[in-house]
């Protein structure tokens, strides 16, 4: 699909800003902190905002939708992004008898679509539905599923990254919720923007592929935290992500991204994701006062300091006791137990979206996270860090892991070429591939 067409959305584009974003990350998974400047004292404020306070939300909320991601890049722009209030996953099964050459097709479209709609630009024969809305930092994520590569014939050039992950303790899986052959990842500050890109790439791949399950979560609206950098909360009421690598470092590139020399050569700059559909029991964690809510993740609520002391980002100390005799942060608090040094210097990004979905059969609220790791390799990332989790984290009783995926985040790719290019032409070389 080529990137034509023009709208009145175009004619803001000088006052756009343009973000290769390489500062710090603002959403986060179940390891969980607290808003940078959030303090007792913030929490005594009155609940209604100053004419200044308004002008600024104001102001930040025109930002939001002026903002704009770079699509093409080494790396898909999605994984690194700051935290966005909207966002959709959706996987995709391909349509018995499709072949190597239509999902070629499709991700040229999907690539097409993602670097014109990122831009802010309009489609070919587009809906209109996000008509007059800029890119509101707009970013469309592919992913592969091993059950692609096989497929397609391709099994030689499944990663040992790819392996699915392991059972864990008190999972309660619905299979049908989870796996699939592709993924697409779309987030913005708009809900609009969102769908708009949304369905433009489900239309391009209803030739190919059927829908096979879709999530959809928001999170903290563009103007209404803090700052453009605090950290996001979840429903539990804990901000959510403070212990994220910090970007710019050798070590975030190390965490998150299959390196330059690594294999198999197609995923060279991509990243793993890991999906999990957390489900958290609102009503039992209700059912703790604040003491105990801190104590079970490790962290002043409000401030997101850890209970050993400091600010939001100072690091725990996990050996300092309290007037008592007892450990400043328990034993069992998560971030005690999700840290890098319980789990021989395992490290993800976290990023996630909450989810709300009303009522169960029996009461409890259908609510929770959308978690989303991506890594260099699961293996030494997320798995080594749920496996501590399920058994030993005093916050795996009020929650359920309820689905759960595994997808190959395809490398970024340069104008002129299209995200996959490198893995559908290393597997032709040994095989045509039908499904």
């Amino acid at each position: 699909m080529p990137e034509t067409g023009t709208s009145p959305i175009e004619s803001v584009l000088s006052r756009r800003k343009l973000f290769a974003y390489t500062g710090a990350v603002g959403a986060g998974g179940l390891a969980v902190g607290a808003s940078a400047g959030v303090t007792a004292a913030d929490a005594a404020r009155p609940s209604v905002a100053t004419p200044a306070e308004g002008a600024r939300a104001a102001a930040a909320s025109a930002d939001a939708g002026d903002e704009q991601l770079a699509f093409h890049g080494a790396h898909q722009p999605g994984i690194a992004a700051p935290a966005q209030a909207n966002g959709w996953l959706t996987a995709f099964d391909l349509k018995p008898g499709t072949t190597t050459g239509q999902v070629r097709k499709l991700l040229q479209q999907w690539t097409s679509i993602a670097a014109t709609t990122m831009a802010g630009r309009s489609l070919p024969s587009d809906d209109a539905m996000a008509y007059g809305r800029g890119p509101s930092s707009l970013s469309i994520t592919v992913g592969v599923g091993a059950s692609l590569l096989t497929k397609l014939g391709f099994s030689h050039l499944i990663p040992a990254a790819l392996t699915p992950l392991p059972a864990f303790l008190n999972d309660a899986l619905d299979a049908a919720s989870g796996d699939g052959d592709l993924c697409v990842l779309v987030a913005a500050n708009d809900g609009l923007v969102a769908a708009h890109a949304l369905r433009a790439l489900q239309r391009a791949a209803a030739e190919s592929c059927a829908v096979r399950w879709q999530v959809d979560g928001f999170a903290d609206a563009a103007g209404s935290m803090p700052s453009p950098t605090a950290t996001p909360r979840n429903l539990m009421g804990q901000l959510d992500g403070t212990g994220n690598p910090k970007q710019g470092t050798s070590a975030f590139d190390a965490t998150v991204y299959v390196p330059a020399d690594g294999g198999p050569a197609w995923m060279r700059g991509g990243s793993y994701l890991v999906y999990r559909r957390i489900r958290m029991l609102l009503d039992n964690w209700d059912g703790l006062d604040r003491a105990g809510q801190e104590a079970v993740i490790g962290r002043d609520k409000l401030s997101g300091a850890p209970l050993s002391g400091g600010a939001e980002f100072s690091a725990p100390d996990y050996a300092k006791f309290t007037a008592s005799g007892a450990f400043a942060i328990p034993p069992g608090a998560h971030i005690r137990q999700a840290s890098a040094q319980s789990n021989n210097g395992a490290t993800i990004l976290r990023r996630a979206f909450n989810y709300y979905n009303g009522l169960r059969p029996d009461g409890a609220p259908d609510a929770g996270l959308i978690f989303l790791a991506f890594q260099a390799d699961p293996a030494t990332g997320f798995t080594v860090i749920q496996q501590r989790l399920s058994g030993a984290d005093t916050l795996s009783t009020f929650i359920r892991h309820e689905a759960s995926a595994l997808f190959a985040v395809l490398p970024g790719c340069a104008p002129g070429d299209y995200l996959g290019r490198e893995l559908l032409e290393g597997g032709e070389t040994a095989s045509a591939g039908t499904v």
